[in-house]
Parts: structure tokens; sequence; C-alpha cells
């Protein structure tokens, strides 16, 4: 199964010992320009209870931003059955079946991929990566995990970072957002 390839951007998300993290990118290109270099691509949903992070066309992520979180307030937060009612209207609208993008979505129990294929992925490892550096993202992430005790905000800086080394299309303007466990906050 392959999905579309969308350059500018690198959107990772990362699930380790209780937390969620989420980052990408500030790189936005038109074509092969760079137009702007601080883009946030990360957004708080539902509360802040759910992360919502984006890799394609940005009026077309911004209309599936606002419909995530109609359907984020109809399922009272309910992640996976959100995820997946966005799923079936992206798939069937007719309007909704033109966007070209992406979108990771995380609560402090789920790490979700939705697509507009209809799809709603969870990885496994606790790792996904949407976007052009996707592959170099989700690779670093997980050797980190696997070589390292860093916490997963670093896991992903650090990933993004190795990434934007080597994908064109992303840049060192990291943002990273992210979910504690409600246990592990301090008092």
């Amino acid at each position: 199964m392959s999905y579309p390839t969308f350059r500018g951007t690198t959107v990772l998300g990362v699930r380790y010992r209780d937390h969620v993290a989420m980052g990408a990118d500030g790189q936005v290109t038109f074509d092969d320009t760079v137009v702007k270099t601080t883009a946030r691509k990360i957004r708080r949903l539902y509360q802040d209870q759910v992360l919502a992070g984006f890799a394609g066309a940005v009026s077309d992520a911004l209309t599936l931003f606002e419909r995530f979180e109609d359907k984020l307030d109809e399922f009272k937060g309910n992640l996976p059955r959100a995820a997946v009612e966005m799923a079936k209207d992206w798939r069937t609208d007719r309007y909704l079946r033109r966007l070209e993008a992406m979108l990771i979505t995380a609560d402090r129990e789920h790490l979700l991929i939705v697509s507009g294929n209809g799809e709603v992925i969870e990885p496994e490892h606790g790792v996904v990566a949407i976007g052009s550096g996707s592959n170099y993202a989700r690779a670093a992430a997980l050797a980190l995990i696997q070589n390292t005790e860093l916490p997963a905000a670093e896991i992903v800086h650090k990933a993004l970072s190795i990434a934007a080394d080597i994908c064109v299309f992303t840049n060192h303007e990291i943002t990273v957002e992210e979910l504690k466990d409600e246990q592990t906050e301090p008092e």
C-alpha cells in the first residue's frame, strides 16, 4: 500500500513511555521554491486533549482540521471513532475526496494516520510519520527508541532534525507538542 508523498513537510508522531509527542518542520514550498520556513503544522484540538498534524496542501489541511474537530466534538473526544467517521466522510464526500492532505492524530491512548483513502491506521512500535521526509524521520525515531532513554518529545525533535539533514523539503524550524499521561504529571 502506498501513500502519496507530499513535498514540503515532515510530520512525526511518537508514543513512548506514557507520553505522546508530535512534531513537524516549518517549511512550505510552492513547486521548487521555499515560500515560508516557520509554518505551524501541528494543532491541539478538543480541549487540548488531541494533537493533529498535516502534510499536504495547506488550505486542504485546514479544511480537514475543521471537519476533524467537528467529529471530535460530535463523538465527545473519542479519537478512534472520530477518525473512522472522518475517514468515511473523506472517502465518500465528493468535495473532501479532492483534498490533497493527510493527517496524523493522537490522544493519550492512540496514535493514528487518517487518509483520504478511507484508512485509519494505528502503527506498530508507536511511531508514525507522513510527508516528504517521513521515511527518514520514522527510521530515526525507531532507532532512537531502541537505543536511547530519551523522552518522546526529544525523540521527535532529534528525528525531525535528522530528516531535515537529509530531505530538501524539510527544514530545521521544528515545532513539537506533547501530551503526557495524567498519572505522570507533576502535582
